[in-house]
């Protein structure tokens, strides 16, 4: 079984899946926030077609650490999944998780149009492994 992680945007949603051994985050696809019936039917799928256990869904925080309106925005898309899929659900903090993830974009090439294309499902993976880290043991 694997974890989804999803990165939500007003335009888009960023998709990240976790090996089954739960160690490692791959960037899936980004999926379009609207029309939400759709963007909804694909995370269904996604959750069949992956053998998804837990969805993680990246909490927007300040670097104060208080909660925004795009916190508010993600409580709401949180609300809604619970109603709609029986899989269990859990927020992470995903300050930075942009940033880093056009930085590692940018450092293996890509840019542009590209890059603004590939950045939420690499914020996604970067939400995603930094839980999956939490998981394991710390070693040495």
């Amino acid at each position: 079984m694997r974890v989804l992680a999803l990165d939500h945007g007003t335009r888009r949603v960023g998709v990240a899946v976790s090996d089954t051994l739960k160690m490692i985050a791959r960037p899936l696809e980004f999926i379009p926030a609207e029309p939400f019936p759709d963007c909804l039917a694909r995370i269904r799928e996604l959750i069949r077609t992956q053998e998804v256990e837990l969805i993680l869904v990246g909490m927007p925080r300040n670097m104060d650490g208080s909660y925004g309106e795009a916190a508010a925005r993600v409580r709401e898309f949180v609300a809604v999944l619970k109603e709609s899929i029986l899989v269990p659900i859990r927020t992470w903090d995903e300050r930075l998780t942009s940033v880093q993830a056009e930085r590692f974009l940018q450092e293996g090439g890509i840019r542009g149009r590209d890059q603004r294309q590939k950045v939420d499902q690499a914020a996604a993976a970067v939400l995603l492994q930094s839980y999956l880290d939490s998981l394991s043991p710390s070693v040495g």
